[in-house]
């Protein structure tokens, strides 16, 4: 799955693979999900799992690059700008790989032909581990489906929500959240992402619990998710941060009155292709969901 590019706006590939995935695993699960899927979705995944009040949301694209005129590049989302790192991608004359250049006053690539206009590029892929880390291009948001898709083989009663377009402003939660509430209405939404190592959140610690990004979600839900993350015994963090965002803004913004919480597990290197996660705390991060999904 980390192979698979899929910047904002382009997740059809790793939609059929998370669908394929899915429906070779769903016969292991304790409770085979309907399943919402297709053109009607825009690549958007949806499992219902029995009669759910909780929804877990994990977001399917990456930050990345657009190519514009005269080899000029545009960020989608927000990725690093770092000289002469490798990028990748395909237009419709074949394979592009080549260095980025310039800094954030402007970016180009150094390909030698013309790239098609519109072609998305993306970090090239280095996927390093061992026993304590795992490092690579979009951990983010590919250990949140990980942890989504992990969960399925326990969960009763609730959605598995996979969107898109997350990196670049959101825009496919809204339909989601009507159809969900249209369909088996929830009062819970967890977002199932990746945030970032501070001076306060670091590596081996625990999954974090998010108290505040750029948004705040209400005290009252906040406090019901930590007494229970405290009952499990399961290492966890509290972040409270200023900036940041995820698919929790847009449940925030919704008509709907669905309480919301960011549990992730902490990256280094952020929106680069060095981004880098300790294997305990994607464990922890694992061990939450499955306990706080029979406790919700």
């Amino acid at each position: 799955m980390l192979k698979i590019q899929s910047v904002s706006g382009d997740e059809e590939s790793v939609s059929k693979f998370i669908l394929e995935s899915i429906n070779q695993r769903k016969k292991n699960w304790i409770v085979t999900p309907e399943i919402y899927s297709g053109e009607k979705f825009h690549d958007c995944i949806l499992l219902k799992f029995g009669n759910p009040t909780t929804a877990v949301f994990a977001h399917m694209d990456t930050i990345g690059f657009m190519v514009r005129y005269d080899n000029q590049l545009i960020p989608i989302g927000g990725p690093e700008i770092i000289p002469d790192v490798k990028l990748t991608g395909r237009d419709k004359f074949g394979e592009i790989r080549c260095s980025l250049l310039g800094d954030e006053e402007g970016i180009f690539h150094d390909f030698p032909r013309g790239i098609e206009r519109g072609t998305r590029l993306s970090f090239e892929q280095n996927i390093r581990m061992d026993s304590e880390f795992i490092q690579a291009a979009y951990l983010d948001n590919r250990l949140g489906i990980f942890t989504a898709l992990e969960l399925c083989e326990t969960l009763e009663n609730c959605w598995v929500v996979f969107s898109t377009y997350e990196e670049h402003g959101g825009g496919s939660m809204p339909f989601l959240l009507k159809f969900i509430q249209e369909t088996g209405p929830v009062k819970n939404a967890l977002i199932s992402d990746i945030t970032w190592i501070t001076d306060g959140v670091h590596h081996h610690e625990g999954v974090v619990i998010s108290i505040r990004d750029k948004f705040i979600p209400r005290k009252k839900f906040l406090d019901r998710i930590i007494n229970l993350a405290q009952k499990s015994g399961i290492p966890f963090q509290l972040e409270v941060e200023a900036h940041g965002g995820s698919d929790g803004r847009e449940v925030q913004f919704s008509p709907y009155a669905i309480d919301w919480c960011f549990i992730g597990a902490p990256e280094d290197n952020v929106h680069t292709p060095d981004e880098k996660v300790s294997l305990k705390d994607l464990d922890s991060m694992i061990q939450m969901y499955q306990y706080l999904m029979k406790e919700l």
